[in-house]
C-alpha cells in the first residue's frame, strides 16, 4: 500500500461518516445545540468541510471548491467567502441552517478535490514546506494529518449530537 492510499482511505472514512451523520436528518435535527453556546450539526459539518476545501487547497495550488463553485451562493451564509469557522460565536454558528443534502454535496465535492489530489502524492511530496508561519515549518504530509484529525474529531462531535437528537 502507498502513501497515497492510506491517505485516501482516511479522507474516504470520513466522508462515509459524514454521510452516516448528515443523512435523514430534519432541519431541526440539524440546528439543534446541547445549549446555546454549543455547535450544531450543519455547523460541524459545515465546518469540517470549509477546513479540508481551504487546507487542501492552499496546500495543492489549487481554488477552493467553496468560491469555484457555486456553494457560497447555494448555502447564502452571512460570512466572508473566505470564513472557514475558526473565532465563529455562538451568533455564527446559529446562522448555518442548510439542508443535509446541500451539506454532503458541497462535502462530496470537496472530498473529490482532495482525494484526486492526494492520489497524485508521493512519499517524498510529504516533506515539502507547505506553511513557513509555524515554527517548525509545517510540510505536506502534518498538514494532511492535521486536516484528517480536525475532520474526524468534528464529524465524531457532530455523530454524537446526532445520537442526543434521536433520543429526545
Amino acid at each position: 500500500m502507498k502513501t497515497a492510499d492510506v491517505l485516501i482511505d482516511a479522507f474516504d472514512r470520513i466522508q462515509g461518516v459524514v454521510h452516516r451523520t448528515v443523512d435523514g436528518l430534519t432541519a431541526e435535527q440539524l440546528t439543534f445545540r446541547a445549549d446555546p453556546q454549543a455547535n450544531s450539526i450543519g455547523w460541524l459539518v459545515w465546518h469540517l468541510a470549509r477546513v479540508q476545501d481551504d487546507h487542501v487547497a492552499d496546500a495543492a495550488g489549487l481554488d477552493q471548491v467553496w468560491t469555484s463553485g457555486d456553494w457560497v451562493k447555494q448555502f447564502g451564509l452571512p460570512f466572508e467567502p473566505n470564513a472557514t469557522g475558526y473565532a465563529h460565536r455562538s451568533d455564527d454558528v446559529a446562522a448555518v441552517r442548510v439542508g443535509g443534502e446541500l451539506l454532503t454535496a458541497y462535502h462530496d465535492a470537496v472530498h473529490e478535490q482532495t482525494v484526486k489530489y492526494v492520489g497524485t502524492l508521493t512519499d517524498a511530496d510529504l516533506d515539502r514546506i507547505v506553511d513557513r508561519a509555524w515554527d517548525p515549518p509545517v510540510t505536506l504530509g502534518v498538514r494532511l494529518i492535521s486536516v484528517i484529525s480536525d475532520n474526524l474529531q468534528h464529524i465524531g462531535q457532530a455523530a454524537f449530537i446526532r445520537g442526543i437528537t434521536e433520543r429526545l
